[in-house]
């Protein structure tokens, strides 16, 4: 049994315990399952209570995108309001957030495998896909939505209808002038279309869609065409040149892992599943990494770490839960939403839906 923390998963959550770590004096290994950084489906949003924790780690806003978000605009039943966000916030695509934080995980002492894919955990071991174990009495588990045997999230989590998320990005002057400053949403039956633009200029297109919407349409491609002539606006923000539809299934919304087990933190998606309309994902996975560190740094029990992150993300992923029931209804929202904005209570929602700050974290 190695004394060194084991971490599952290169993402922005593994990464950020690694680093962590690191400069607490450990030598963690992470292990990745793919050979090069890819450019993950969810996360190119990220808030400013992110950006916080991300200068915590050394990084700038400006390194990542020097274009600010700054503005919220949401669509529904041709009905469109804007405020202004809390604080400004930026879009990153994974590509580039992922590869610099692994970076500084490297730089700062963790080692780092990749191509090791982790099959299953069993009291702590980690069973590789080459058949070679791995065991540490300090596993973090930071394998985003991508569950590992014998630690898998219940399936119950997913619900009767789950979530699927579809991703696509479009590339042209019009919609770049479209979006602008903005980070949108564009409400349907049954899901949301999120869309911001990063750091190449390219927008980022993401939604989140009910799997009986989109066998509906039989697949990805025709429910984009579908939504086109359904929401006109939504319609501008898919010209210009496209990247092809990538898909994740079974997204649990709304899942938190209340209670933990001896020597295993898990991290990220796998620790808490906020509604991406929150666009706090990023947020929530890199204060895991780093609160989940200093918890074994200084000797707290993974069982009282997570109990205590469970608390932390209650109010935000319950409050994302239930406006995003609303979101999927738009007959129901669009009447409120001018109203919403006048008094405020769109800012108020983006606000409560921030992962609170760790009072350990500096």
């Amino acid at each position: 049994m190695c004394r060194e923390p084991l971490i599952l998963g290169g993402g922005p959550a593994g990464s950020a315990a690694a680093i962590t770590l690191a400069r607490g004096g450990a030598r963690p290994l992470v292990i990745e399952r793919t050979h090069e950084t890819g450019d993950a489906l969810c996360g190119g949003f990220l808030s400013w209570r992110t950006l916080e924790t991300l200068a915590s780690l050394g990084f700038a806003a400006d390194a990542l995108n020097r274009t600010r978000v700054t503005r919220v605009r949401i669509f529904a039943r041709r009905r469109v309001v804007e405020t202004a966000l809390p604080a400004p916030a930026i879009g990153v695509s994974r590509a580039r957030l992922d590869a610099l934080l692994l970076d500084q995980a490297r730089a700062n002492g963790a080692a780092i495998e990749r191509g090791v894919v982790a099959r299953t955990i069993e009291d702590g071991t980690v069973r590789t896909g080459d058949g070679a174990l791995l065991a540490s009495d300090a596993l973090f588990l930071a394998s985003g939505k991508h569950d590992v045997r014998g630690v898998a999230r219940p399936a119950a989590a997913r619900g009767a209808d789950p979530t699927l998320g579809l991703r696509t990005r479009r590339r042209g002057a019009g919609i770049a002038r479209c979006v602008g400053d903005a980070i949108e949403l564009h409400l349907f039956d049954r899901g949301y279309a999120g869309v911001v633009l990063q750091e190449d200029g390219s927008a980022n297109i993401c939604l989140a869609i009910r799997r009986s919407r989109l066998t509906e349409t039989g697949s990805p491609d025709a429910l984009l065409t579908a939504l086109a002539k359904e929401l006109p606006a939504f319609a501008d923000r898919l010209t210009g040149d496209a990247t092809p539809t990538e898909a994740i299934a079974n997204v649990p919304y709304g899942w938190r892992a209340l209670e933990g087990s001896d020597g295993c933190y898990r991290l990220g998606d796998q620790a808490a599943v906020i509604p991406s309309l929150a666009g706090e994902g990023m947020g929530i996975a890199l204060t895991s990494g780093v609160s989940a560190a200093q918890a074994w740094l200084s000797g707290e029990p993974s069982s009282t770490w997570q109990s205590r992150f469970a608390r932390q993300t209650a109010r935000p992923v319950t409050i994302a839960g239930a406006i995003r029931t609303l979101a999927e209804r738009p007959p129901m929202i669009a009447p409120l939403l001018p109203l919403a904005a006048r008094l405020g209570l769109i800012d108020a929602v983006a606000a409560a839906t921030r992962i609170a700050k760790d009072w350990r974290m500096k």
